[in-house]
């Protein structure tokens, strides 16, 4: 009987993976050693994380507040990730992990459009590793293939208040940065195919 053993892959440092992060030309993210590939995002999906990105925009410009979009990573150092969430923002003094400035430590809202292949990992595991950012006080989970927007917001005992959107007239108000987004105005030029 012959036995085959298979290499385990190499994990790398959180500083391996920034070197090789900022040279490539895909997106990855990190978790305890390994670099997990992220995939292309629907068109539906980069309508709605740009819908909300310049609807926030919009209301913070004058504010001490900056929004980013999908190609600012976050450091979890909690839980030994790094992500890419699909809208970001950050009230007050932002945090980076380095002169490079494209790892922020400090996020107020977090905002994530879901995909099939995302959507469970966004729910749960993502969002656990997010709950230990003591900045995080809105989390926002965005369907792309009905309408429906979930909300969580950390209270002062740190429990997370959960409320959900699913009428296209209905606002999603964002207490921690003083902002109100309409539903409709996220799902802005998004067509739903008809067996969705």
């Amino acid at each position: 009987m012959t036995i085959t053993i298979q290499a385990l892959p190499r994990l790398v440092t959180p500083a391996e993976y920034l070197v090789q992060e900022r040279r490539a030309l895909d997106k990855h993210e990190y978790h305890q050693g390994a670099i997990i590939p992220m995939t292309g995002a629907s068109r539906r999906h980069n309508l709605i994380a740009g819908n909300i990105y310049a609807t926030l925009h919009a209301q913070l410009r004058r504010r001490l507040c900056e929004v980013y979009i999908s190609d600012m990573r976050v450091r979890i150092p909690a839980t030994d990730r790094y992500t890419y969430p699909d809208v970001a923002v950050v009230c007050g003094r932002p945090y980076f992990e380095d002169a490079e400035v494209d790892t922020l430590l400090n996020p107020t809202v977090l905002v994530e459009v879901l995909s099939t292949s995302t959507e469970s990992y966004d729910r749960g595991e993502k969002f656990q590793a997010y709950r230990t950012l003591d900045s995080l006080a809105d989390y926002v989970l965005v369907a792309q293939d009905q309408v429906l927007v979930e909300h969580f917001v950390r209270q002062s005992d740190g429990f997370w208040l959960f409320s959900e959107r699913r009428e296209l007239h209905q606002l999603l108000p964002i207490p921690a940065i003083g902002c109100e987004i309409a539903v409709a105005d996220i799902y802005e030029r998004v067509q739903f195919d008809p067996e969705e």
